[in-house]
C-alpha cells in the first residue's frame, strides 16, 4: 500500500510539474525528471497532514466522551456508558472504562443496600427498648422482669450486630488478625455440638456430632473457626423443625497426601432453599422474614473460612434439607 500511495504521489507531482512549466509545449529540461520530486515533497506533506488531521479527529471524539462521561460519574451518575467507537486502543479504553463504571454503580447498591439493612436491623431492637423503658419511666409498666427482660434480650441484640458488623468488615478487608495454632478440629467440634445440646433438646431436634479418629493438626485461629461451626449449628437450628435431625461431622479431606486438610460437614433436615436463593445464601443480611438473627452469620462464616485459606460450599434442595462443607487446608 505504502508503494502505491508512493507511485500516486509521484505521478501526480510529476503532472502538477508539468502542467506548472508548460513543458508539454516548450519541450522538456535535460532534468525535468528530478524536479518534480519538490512536489512530490509538497503532497506528500498535504497528504501526512491530511492523515494525521484525520486520526487526531478519530481519537479526539471517543476520548472526549470519556471526559464528559468522566465528569458525569464524579457527580454521581453511575448509570453512564460510553460507546465504543475509534480506533483499538481507544475501544479498549472505553471497554475497561465502562467496566470500572459498572463496578462502582455494583459498589454503591451494595452500600445503599447495606445501610437500608443495618437501619432495619437497628430499628427494631431499639423500638422495643424505647417502648419498655418509656413505659417504666411514665409508670405504665411495673419494673418487673416481664419488661425488663425484653430491653436486655434486645440489647445483647444489638451488641451481636455490632459486633458481626465489625467481624466482617475486618474480614472483607483482610485486617482480621488470626492467632493461628495446631488445632484439633475433631475435638473442637465436638465440644461446639456439646455446647449446642441444651438449644436442641429444647427445639425438639436431634443434634449428632461424628468425628473421624486420628484427624490431623490444623494450623487456625480457634476462636474463629468455632464461631464459623457455631453460626453454621446456629443456622441449622433455625431451619430444622421439631423431630428433625442436624447431623455435624468431621473427617479428613481428600487432597494430596501432604495436605489433605479437614472437612466439617453441618446437614439438617430443614426446609432446603431454592435453586433461585442458593447463590445468595452468603450474602450479607440474607436471612428469612422470621429470623431473629443478624442475617450476618454465614456471610461472616465464609469471610473466616476464606481468611485461613479454606472454602466453604451450600448444597441443597427443596424439600430435603441443607448441608454446608467447611474446607480447612493443614
Amino acid at each position: 500500500f505504502a508503494g502505491f500511495v508512493f507511485l500516486l504521489l509521484l505521478g501526480a507531482s510529476t503532472l502538477v510539474y508539468w502542467i506548472a512549466s508548460g513543458i508539454a509545449g516548450r519541450g522538456a529540461h535535460p532534468f525535468f525528471l528530478m524536479r518534480p520530486f519538490g512536489g512530490l515533497v509538497v503532497l506528500f506533506m498535504i497528504f501526512l497532514v491530511l492523515t494525521v488531521g484525520r486520526g487526531v479527529r478519530r481519537m479526539a471524539a471517543p476520548i472526549g466522551d470519556v471526559m464528559d462521561a468522566a465528569q458525569r460519574v464524579a457527580e454521581g451518575d453511575y448509570a453512564v456508558r460510553v460507546p465504543e467507537r475509534g480506533p483499538p486502543e481507544v475501544r479498549q479504553l472505553t471497554r475497561a472504562f465502562n467496566t470500572m463504571v459498572s463496578r462502582l454503580r455494583a459498589s454503591d447498591e451494595r452500600r445503599r443496600s447495606l445501610l437500608a439493612d443495618i437501619s432495619h436491623d437497628l430499628r427494631t431492637p431499639l423500638a422495643v427498648i424505647q417502648g419498655n423503658l418509656e413505659g417504666l419511666l411514665d409508670g405504665v409498666y411495673p419494673r418487673d422482669d416481664a419488661h425488663l427482660s425484653p430491653v436486655l434480650e434486645e440489647t445483647r441484640l444489638l451488641a451481636r450486630l455490632v459486633d458481626d458488623l465489625r467481624t466482617l468488615a475486618l474480614a472483607e478487608t483482610g485486617a482480621l488478625k488470626l492467632e493461628r495454632e495446631p488445632t484439633d478440629l475433631g475435638a473442637l467440634t465436638a465440644e461446639t455440638v456439646a455446647s449446642f445440646q441444651g438449644e436442641a433438646g429444647d427445639a425438639g431436634v436431634s443434634l449428632v456430632a461424628e468425628v473421624e479418629p486420628h484427624l490431623p493438626a490444623i494450623h487456625v485461629d480457634a476462636v474463629r473457626i468455632r464461631q464459623v461451626l457455631e453460626n453454621l449449628v446456629v443456622n441449622a437450628l433455625h431451619y430444622t423443625p421439631r423431630s428433625g435431625e442436624i447431623h455435624v461431622t468431621c473427617r479428613a479431606g481428600s487432597g494430596a497426601a501432604g495436605d489433605r486438610g479437614v472437612v466439617v460437614s453441618v446437614r439438617d433436615t430443614g426446609p432446603g432453599i431454592s435453586r433461585e436463593d442458593l447463590p445468595h445464601v452468603f450474602d450479607r443480611f440474607y436471612k428469612s422474614r422470621d429470623s431473629r438473627g443478624s442475617g450476618l452469620g454465614l456471610a461472616i462464616a465464609r469471610n473466616l473460612v476464606a481468611a485461613h485459606g479454606g472454602e466453604i460450599t451450600v448444597e441443597s434442595e427443596l424439600g430435603h434439607g441443607t448441608t454446608f462443607l467447611v474446607s480447612l487446608p493443614s
